[in-house]
């Protein structure tokens, strides 16, 4: 876990906040695009602690072909409107907001949660396309607090190379998100990609993902 000069001095963890958005930024092939900015959240141990204790996080099922099963990480949804658990998840999202105003012409709006236990937890290969981003350009922003983990992207099954960015980047890529930083995924990137967070025999300890997406996005 990531620590700060000033928490060996002071013995103190500072307050969670968010620092001033300088993201890197890479091309994808299809349009899409991906942010990365590590260490984006100071304090981010301090949040962790407080969102492990006081968010009310469920266990779902979801139905695979003739059968029910697990979905394996807990989940909890904030929906718009709704207050969050913590003053650093409101600043946080607010300065998302604003850094993202021009392309996105829209606030982020909602947060989604999830809590990956141990390295038995996972998300299978998957793009964000429940509602308006199925057809539209959009954001999705991630914050990983707690235990890295690798989030890997790939293209989608048929994607082209005629319309790629800038770098054309169009393999499979690994992002190791760790304590406070951020990965923000744009433009047509859950329509042309998808995303996971694969299992990991070798992961120590547990991790929430914090996702904000604008309105109608899921």
């Amino acid at each position: 876990m990531q620590g700060s000069l000033l928490e060996l001095l002071d013995g103190d963890a500072p307050s969670p906040a968010p620092a001033p958005l300088s993201p890197e930024r890479t091309w994808l092939a299809g349009g899409a695009w991906v942010d990365v900015q590590r260490g984006w959240l100071a304090g981010s141990q301090e949040l962790y602690d407080q969102l492990l204790t006081v968010v009310p996080w469920r266990a779902e099922r979801r139905q695979m072909y003739d059968r029910a099963v697990d979905v394996p990480r807990l989940l909890c949804f904030y929906p718009e409107g709704a207050d969050l658990p913590d003053p650093a998840l409101e600043a946080a999202r607010e300065s998302l907001s604003r850094h993202y105003a021009a392309e996105l012409g829209e606030p982020l709006r909602t947060a989604g949660l999830c809590l990956y236990r141990d390295g038995r937890d996972s998300v299978a290969w998957h793009g964000d396309t429940i509602g308006r981003d199925s057809t539209e350009d959009t954001i999705v922003a991630i914050v990983s607090l707690g235990t890295a983990r690798p989030l890997l992207l790939r293209p989608r099954s048929g994607l082209g190379t005629s319309a790629r960015g800038p770098a054309g980047i169009s393999g499979t890529l690994r992002y190791n998100l760790g304590h406070g930083d951020l990965l923000v995924m744009g433009g047509s990137c859950q329509r042309t990609w998808e995303h996971a967070v694969p299992k990991s025999a070798g992961c120590a300890g547990p991790r929430i993902s914090v996702q904000f997406r604008p309105r109608g996005v899921r």
